[in-house]
């Protein structure tokens, strides 16, 4: 129990992480993460995303289950163990996600 807490807390800080950090450009200069969300933005109007290092989490925890679902190799053993892990976290930030809509709490994200 204690191997697969540690597994499911590794995953959560590995996603974000990666979800946190930079973004490479075509040029190979590194552009913050937080200025890519802003020039992603649709109008200069619309709201803010709620929660958008979520979101990014979310998605590099199925970018990372879909490798090793597809990995020529099963990492010694714990690739089950991880995808199990994966999944249990994609609910677990699916529901912190589901708590803020559902009851109109708007939770601000701290600041990075």
């Amino acid at each position: 129990m204690k191997i697969k807490s540690m597994l499911i807390a590794s995953v959560f800080v590995l996603a974000l992480v990666f979800t946190v950090g930079s973004h490479a450009t075509p040029n190979g200069k590194a552009v913050p993460a937080a200025a890519t969300r802003a020039e992603s933005s649709q109008s200069p109007a619309a709201a803010p995303e709620p929660h958008p290092q979520i979101r990014e989490a979310i998605a590099s925890l199925r970018r990372a289950k879909e490798h090793l679902e597809h990995a020529a190799h099963d990492f010694g053993g714990h690739r089950v163990e991880a995808i199990r892990a994966t999944d249990v976290a994609i609910h677990q930030l699916e529901e912190c996600l589901h708590y803020c809509t559902t009851t109109k709490t708007n939770l601000a994200s701290p600041p990075i």
